[in-house]
């Protein structure tokens, strides 16, 4: 299985915020890699994340990156496949094609008005329905399918953790594992 990467291009500071942080936390949570933000630099969101991880476990980190297509560009040098999740693009259970090769992906979630290029640079345009959306779900919904459900396996080992219930919370804090 290759590596994924999540990549938000157009963070805007004061409107984007909390999805930009949804989106990192769906991708941490459902087994990627990296995050990396693009568009305003937000340093809140990038501490939020690394507090999560600090916490919560797991080796998930977000960096921000200036220009998105130099980035794009240097990881299709290297062989990843780039899959932007849209509601104009093709149907999600086409994304087979991602998996073969190497199997590395950059998942690009768009805020604001998605550029044009971005469709071009793009080896894979998905969409989960054709119709309005969240790309917090779209994610969600290629994550789990790109990992086949094991990512709800995953383990992460932080200082803090769910006991899972039927009724409740149960946290348990790393001293009392």
């Amino acid at each position: 299985m290759g590596k994924i990467c999540v990549l938000r291009i157009g963070h805007r500071i004061g409107r984007d915020q909390r999805i930009t942080t949804h989106v990192f936390l769906v991708a941490r949570a459902f087994g990627a890699e990296e995050g990396i933000l693009c568009g305003d630099e937000d340093d809140s969101v990038l501490r939020g994340i690394a507090r999560v991880s600090d916490l919560w476990g797991g080796k998930f980190g977000v960096k921000y990156e200036k220009s998105w297509k130099s980035f794009l560009k240097k990881r299709k040098d290297d062989g990843w496949k780039v899959a932007h999740l849209t509601m104009y693009g093709e149907e999600m259970v086409n994304f087979e094609k991602v998996k073969k090769e190497n199997g590395n992906c950059v998942v690009v979630v768009g805020a604001g008005k998605v550029p044009t290029e971005l469709y071009h640079m793009a080896d894979l345009n998905l969409s989960v329905t054709n119709q309005p959306h969240s790309e917090v779900a779209a994610l969600a919904i290629f994550l789990d399918r790109y990992f086949g459900g094991k990512e709800m396996l995953k383990k992460f080992d932080g200082k803090l953790q769910i006991t899972p219930n039927t009724c409740g919370k149960v946290v348990v804090h790393g001293e009392n594992r």
